[in-house]
């Protein structure tokens, strides 16, 4: 093995370990829960800004979310899923798109306010 062969196995290694570090960041569903309530509403596009979640143009996830079915949301699956959660668990509402008229979710809203005193 060269130097220059053990060099590259290193980037590669490197670069793994910095991929899979990056797959683990993103928010917990506390953290989405505590924004959102924090605001009166949410446009989605404002979640991705806020929590760094970049992805493809069209990066959209399917997710049940109870009596509506299957609705599609344009964040990343594991963030999907924690706000088809807390939506399930009566936290926060979706507002879909209107034209056109899809099951998919363009703004978030808190359900229950932060009561402040």
């Amino acid at each position: 093995m060269t130097v220059d062969e053990t060099a590259a196995e290193a980037v590669v290694d490197t670069r793994d370990s910095q991929d899979a570090a990056e797959g683990q960041r993103g928010p917990t569903a506390a953290q989405l829960r505590r924004f959102i309530k924090s605001r009166p509403y949410v446009p989605l596009h404002e979640l991705r800004r806020r929590f760094e979640l970049n992805g493809d143009l069209d990066d959209v996830c399917g997710v049940s979310m109870g009596e509506r079915g299957i609705v599609y949301v344009g964040l990343p699956p594991r963030e999907a899923e924690f706000l088809a959660g807390l939506v399930r668990d009566g936290d926060v509402g979706v507002e879909l798109s209107q034209d056109p008229n899809a099951p998919i979710v363009v703004g978030v809203f808190p359900m229950r306010p932060v009561s402040r005193p």
